[in-house]
Order: C-alpha cells, then structure tokens, then sequence
C-alpha cells in the first residue's frame, strides 16, 4: 500500500486523476488541482460538466471520421468544400493543423493512426477500408496523403496506393518534403504546412 503524499485523501485522487494526462505530472497536476480548489464552485461543476459533456456526447463524423457535434462534421456538411478533394491525415489535430493553414477547401479522412507492427497496429485498426469505398462511390478526383514523413507514414501511404491503384482516374498526391523526414505533421509551422499542400506531387509509390 503506496503512503498517502497530501493531506486529504481527496486531494490525493484528483492528482492522480490529472496525472494521467499526457505531458501531465504529479508536480503540475497539484498545481491545476489546488488551482481548482481556489475557484468559486460554480466554475469548477462547469468545468467537470463540459468534461463529462464532452465525453458523453462527442460523436465521429460518419464520412471523414472527425470529432463533430453531430453524424456528420461541419467540414463534410459544407457546401462550399470541394467533395472531390481528399486529404487523409493520421488524427483529428492533423485536421486541426492543415485548416489552420487556410490553404485547403477540400475534405478530410481521418485515419486514426498510421501502420505500426511495433505498436501492434495493422491495417485493419485504421479508416483504410472507408476511405477506398469514398472513393469507389465516386466523385472524387484526387487523395492527397497528408501523413507524417516517418517510416510509419511512408508505410502507409504505399499501402494507401495499393488499395487505390485500381481507380486509375483518381489523382494520388503527396504533400511536399517541406516538412523535415520524421517530422509529425501536428507540429509543423503553418506556413510550412500551408507550401507542402500547395506544392504537393504525384504518389509514385515508391
């Protein structure tokens, strides 16, 4: 039985609690807690309501699979996106990442991940199989592979191409090399992220 370090019991919780945060250790979640304890109790039951609202009530868009308020995200639902441009990013900030660049009125696909044995991650665990039936059901032009310039991106890109190669009137891009080899795309400059779109070039799949 590990020692009690706070004085309350129930101070002791909520630390643990915010220490399984990401980036969140038991120095800084003390720090948020007693921060919390400081505020009046209003502020803090908001606080937990739009927590426990957030994770009660966020859906998955059923077209590109981004976080959303309803069945389908207002990307997809906007009639002024070109539908017939695709960018497949690994997650939802990657979303976040490339919008924010304000370079691209197309739509996403979010995969959820990206091709990992190491981490135990296949195909099978990704959106790969509903973005290619997106495609089948036609109107798309061109997939634009916005991935992560690692050995995991790479891997799944190429496994993108092959599922694709059969739809030979569908444009398969690739962003630009602006972004350094082993770079995350969530954590690439805007301005950066913005020329990689722009310049983006066929997918030979090599």
């Amino acid at each position: 039985m590990t020692q009690q370090q706070y004085p309350s019991e129930l101070l002791e919780k909520a630390v643990q609690e915010f220490a399984k945060l990401p980036g969140i250790g038991r120095k800084t979640a003390l720090r948020l807690v007693l921060n919390l304890l400081r505020r009046e109790e209003d502020d803090v039951l908001q606080f937990t309501e739009a927590i426990a609202r957030m994770r009660q009530e966020v859906k998955y868009c059923h077209t590109c699979h981004n976080i959303s308020d309803s069945e389908v995200c207002p990307i997809c639902s906007d009639p002024r996106r070109d539908a017939s441009t695709i960018c497949v990013v690994e997650n939802i900030q990657d979303v976040m990442a490339v919008e924010n660049t304000q370079q691209f009125q197309g739509l996403y696909h979010v995969l959820g991940g990206v091709i990992s044995p190491m981490d135990g991650v296949g195909p099978a665990d990704l959106e790969i199989d509903s973005l290619v039936e997106r495609v089948r059901q036609g109107g798309v032009k061109e997939v634009i592979l916005a991935l992560s310039s690692t050995m995991e991106g790479d891997t799944t890109n190429f496994y993108i191409f092959r599922k694709l190669a059969p739809f030979t009137d569908v444009k398969l891009t690739i962003i630009a090399r602006g972004i350094s080899v082993g770079d995350e795309l969530e954590y690439t400059d805007e301005v950066t992220l913005g020329r990689s779109i722009l310049n983006r070039t066929p997918f030979e799949g090599k």
